[in-house]
């Protein structure tokens, strides 16, 4: 059986007709080939980037056809030029309170030889009439499941997609500005990690540190914050081959004949041995665990984002982040009392009669719902979440450009 291929949630050539400086109503048209709608719904929130870097967050307003249009969230409106290509992705959506839930639903487009198991939205509905004709399809998703599924297989990938969603938000949301469109509409965003870093934390904005003088300096940063002993720096894959060759051209071996080998790595790497170059962490002062994070390489994600210009990274391309490990104490004003909590931890809108962590609930009038007469089943997912970024001046954020 074929995969599937979801609609894109990243398009690579988008142009806006609005000037420098608008701060709503900006119309931005999809001109990626093959694009005959635009898969971006209204309340949903955009990374925009230029090809020269220029960077704008939005909120979507409307929708037709190839076109959408934005609210941006920075208080000086659209920071590029009319016409300038742009890519765009969606990384999550933000309602007025008491609003109704997003409007539309994604589907799957069977094509040959593709299946995606992943369609990202936040409501999937199938009406009565196509649920009585039944029709398996065997897949496999993202998640590892596998098997045949019946109209329930869009569900489960909406459900992936959801999923996505409410982690990307937490990392790239930020607070609308006093005078942006977004807060002139009654958006407030939210600060996402990336927005604490670059903003409360630190920041290399000199791409990847390639030596060790380079680290030696972000070891000076650290000793001037927090000092946290033990780090995690999450990296694309450029900056992760970086860290590889620093460490390498460090062993002693290197250099040597072929008959000496490279020390580093597996068992010392002996000769007969298939040759390990790669390094999980290491120590200069303080501890640093080295982990490839899959967002900064998803070319649908941020790891689209780099690269625009020949050669040479950008700037405001993140490469990396530097995350402290363990918990500090803070002040819990829920608990009247200090509590131990971790340096990263995502908390949740929640009462005791109303938990919205993560809600999914069933309407409509077909496949056991009963509670409308819509002649549909519709699939609604909900999270009310904020990711808090404890001791932002221990994170360190790697990118160009200050």
């Amino acid at each position: 059986m074929g995969r599937a291929r979801s609609p894109a949630h990243q398009y690579t050539n988008c142009t806006s007709a609005a000037a420098v400086g608008v701060d709503s109503g900006a119309v931005w048209s999809v001109l990626d080939t093959g694009a005959t709608t635009a898969a971006v719904r209204v309340g949903q929130t955009v990374f925009i980037q230029s090809v020269t870097g220029l960077v704008n967050h939005a909120v979507v307003t409307a929708v037709s056809g190839t076109t959408f249009t934005v609210s941006y969230y920075e208080g000086g409106g659209q920071t590029m030029a009319a016409g300038v290509q742009c890519q765009v992705f969606i990384y999550g959506s933000e309602f007025l309170k008491g609003t109704n839930g997003m409007s539309g639903s994604l589907e799957s487009e069977d094509s040959i030889f593709s299946n995606s198991p992943i369609i990202l939205k936040d409501k999937y509905a199938v009406n009565g009439s196509d649920m009585a004709q039944i029709g398996w399809v065997e897949v496999t998703t993202e998640n590892g499941a596998t098997g045949y599924l019946w109209y329930l297989k869009s569900e489960h990938e909406t459900r992936l997609r959801f999923e996505d969603y409410i982690e990307t938000s937490m990392i790239e949301a930020i607070p609308a500005e006093a005078a942006s469109g977004a807060i002139a509409a009654g958006y407030k965003g939210s600060e996402g990690v990336f927005y604490v870093v670059n903003s409360r934390g630190n920041v290399w904005g000199a791409g990847n540190p390639t030596n060790l003088g380079d680290w030696d300096n972000v070891i000076s940063r650290l000793d001037k914050q927090g000092a946290i002993e033990e780090n995690v720096v999450f990296v694309n894959r450029d900056f992760s081959f970086d860290i590889d060759d620093m460490l390498a051209t460090l062993n002693g071996f290197n250099g040597g004949t072929a008959a000496q080998g490279a020390s580093f790595g597996l068992f010392d790497n002996d000769v007969q041995m298939a040759l390990n170059l790669g390094f999980s962490g290491f120590r200069r002062g303080y501890d640093f665990y080295k982990s490839d994070w899959k967002y900064l390489n998803d070319p649908t994600m941020r790891g689209g984002m780099q690269n625009l210009s020949a050669g040479t990274g950008i700037v405001g391309t993140v490469t990396g982040l530097l995350v402290p490990a363990g918990s500090t104490s803070v002040y819990d004003q829920i608990m009247g009392k200090n509590a131990k909590r971790p340096f990263l931890h995502v908390r949740y809108r929640a009462s005791e009669a109303e938990d919205r962590r993560y809600k999914t609930w069933i309407t409509g009038s077909a496949g056991g719902a009963t509670n409308s007469d819509l002649d549909a089943m519709e699939v609604n997912f909900l999270s009310e979440r904020c990711v808090c970024t404890l001791g932002a001046n221990n994170f360190m954020l790697f990118r160009y450009g200050a």
